[in-house]
């Protein structure tokens, strides 16, 4: 039986015992490989294990819009542990072959550091929380994660999808600002890195 959020914290209000179960996969169970599901064998081409390629043009872009008078931040590189230094520059030239990131002599510049992911590998992520400050907010309407939760009552089959490189797939649109050429155009998300080169996202990286 499936009762809304709203119903449990009215139950828990009342003084009815709550109780969160989780499941855990222990380590000598087999786990399940992506290519064994029939649908990831079927639908290949769907489910590849790296991009194919620079994603395509478009109809919507991805932009930044600053705040009117925004000066040109940049911020000093983070230290990093070996480690982390030998990832980053084992990582900054694939993103360059695959032509995710690309050379920058922009003034705009943010710090990169890794975040540990679940299989214990390193993450690259762009701290753009200087960036984020004078950057002009969406103001589209999310839902209600309660409000969510609530429609799924009566279901029994819930999925979730996980893109891959998923930040990667948002292409960032080239604002020319008026008056300006090609040569003039504001990169404002420019990669400051330890290795005592910079670069600049043609695409969205993680941590924007």
């Amino acid at each position: 039986m499936m009762i809304s959020s709203s119903r449990a914290r009215q139950l828990i209000s009342r003084g009815c015992v709550a109780y969160l179960a989780t499941v855990v996969l222990r380590g000598d169970a087999d786990a399940p490989r992506i290519e064994d599901i029939p649908v990831v064998r079927e639908f290949g081409d769907v489910f590849p294990a790296e991009l194919p390629g620079i994603p395509p043009d478009r109809e919507i872009e991805f932009v930044v819009d600053l705040v009117p008078g925004t000066t040109p931040i940049s911020k000093a590189p983070y230290r990093m542990a070996p480690a982390e230094l030998k990832e980053l520059r084992a990582q900054l030239p694939d993103l360059l072959d695959k032509g995710f990131v690309r050379p920058s002599v922009s003034p705009w510049g943010a710090p990169v550091l890794f975040v540990k992911k679940k299989d214990g590998s390193l993450r690259l992520c762009v701290d753009y929380r200087e960036l984020n400050k004078v950057t002009i907010k969406n103001k589209y309407p999310l839902p209600r994660i309660d409000d969510l939760f609530d429609q799924l009552q009566g279901s029994s089959v819930y999925s979730k999808i996980d893109l891959q490189s998923g930040y990667h797939q948002l292409k960032i649109a080239p604002r020319i600002e008026e008056g300006e050429g090609e040569e003039g155009r504001k990169e404002k998300k420019k990669i400051n890195k330890r290795t005592g080169t910079s670069s600049s996202p043609s695409h969205l990286p993680f941590g924007a």
